[in-house]
């Protein structure tokens, strides 16, 4: 399996050690490339959309021409797992104008929903798809403030949404990857293609 991490800005390298931990646990062999310039999506078989600042990012990948790329492969249904400023940037609506969405999730999204960094905090959370409660980061986070029919919700922090599922698009408000829990990766990335090969 081939997996590409967007590595225009934020948690790259968290992001690569993760999925390689989730592909160790499982006995699959991952590829994994950091992804700055166009040309290199369509050779990926999943996709991560790590956090930083929604705006630069969006920008970029614009700029780069890679975000047409991130699209044509959402429209493959091929995985694609957004955190943080990844989820803002997969939204249909980021609620702020310099935010250039991909509109791959049918969310809208506030950014800082939770405070800014002085109140990020980590949370126990029950998420649809795993057994146990997920250890999850929330810095700078930003909340699901409304969500289409076709998006299922999987997680929930003080009755906000923090996580979600559209098709083959997995997309969460906080950080799993500053975890050593690596499941969130298994379920977003490698489980549909489990699924597919079937």
């Amino acid at each position: 399996m081939r997996a590409g991490v967007i590595a225009v800005q934020g948690d790259v390298a968290e992001h690569v050690a993760a999925v390689e931990q989730a592909g160790e646990r499982l006995g699959q062999d991952v590829d994994v490339v950091e992804i700055r310039d166009a040309g290199v999506v369509p050779d990926c078989d999943v996709l991560l959309m790590p956090g930083g600042e929604s705006t630069t990012i969006s920008r970029t990948l614009q700029r780069e021409g890679i975000a047409p790329e991130i699209e044509a492969h959402a429209d493959a249904d091929k995985p694609i797992f957004a955190t943080c400023a990844g989820l803002i940037v997969c939204s249909r609506d980021p609620q702020d104008d310099r935010v250039q969405e991909l509109g791959l999730l049918d969310v809208a999204v506030e950014r800082n929903a939770f405070g800014r960094q002085k109140h990020s905090f980590e949370a126990a959370i029950d998420v649809t798809g795993l057994d146990e409660p997920f250890p999850a980061v929330f810095i700078r986070a930003p909340a699901i403030d409304d969500v289409g029919e076709d998006v299922e919700v999987l997680a929930t922090v003080q009755g906000r949404p923090v996580a979600v599922r559209q098709g083959a698009i997995v997309g969460t408000a906080f950080h799993p990857e500053l975890t050593d829990d690596a499941r969130l990766h298994d379920l977003a990335l490698f489980e549909p293609l489990a699924a597919a090969d079937a």
